[in-house]
């Protein structure tokens, strides 16, 4: 069984609130849910308005097809254009 984590910090531009950071986060989180059906939150820096942590989960058989989806999982994240991508970080277990 091979597991895949990821997170992704966003920079959250023209946001003054944390209700207009909640609606971006969420547009996000549901469009990455409903694409590739992974498990997926907000993680940290709920506090920071203009600053957003997610992270998600997958499991599979293969390495080379978690470590694809969580590079395509970045792209559409990077491609929504809602936020900045500031970092992002990546991690594959074999179990």
């Amino acid at each position: 069984m091979v597991i895949g984590l990821g997170i992704i910090t966003f920079r959250i531009h023209d946001c003054r609130s944390l209700k207009g950071k909640r609606k971006i986060v969420k547009a996000i989180i549901n469009r990455i849910q409903n694409r590739f059906n992974v498990s997926i939150a907000e993680v940290g820096a709920n506090d920071i308005y203009q600053r957003a942590e997610i992270g998600f989960a997958l499991v599979g058989n293969s390495r080379p097809l978690i470590n694809s989806k969580i590079d395509k999982i970045f792209n559409l994240a990077e491609d929504l254009g809602l936020a900045e991508i500031v970092d992002s970080e990546m991690e594959i277990m074999t179990i």
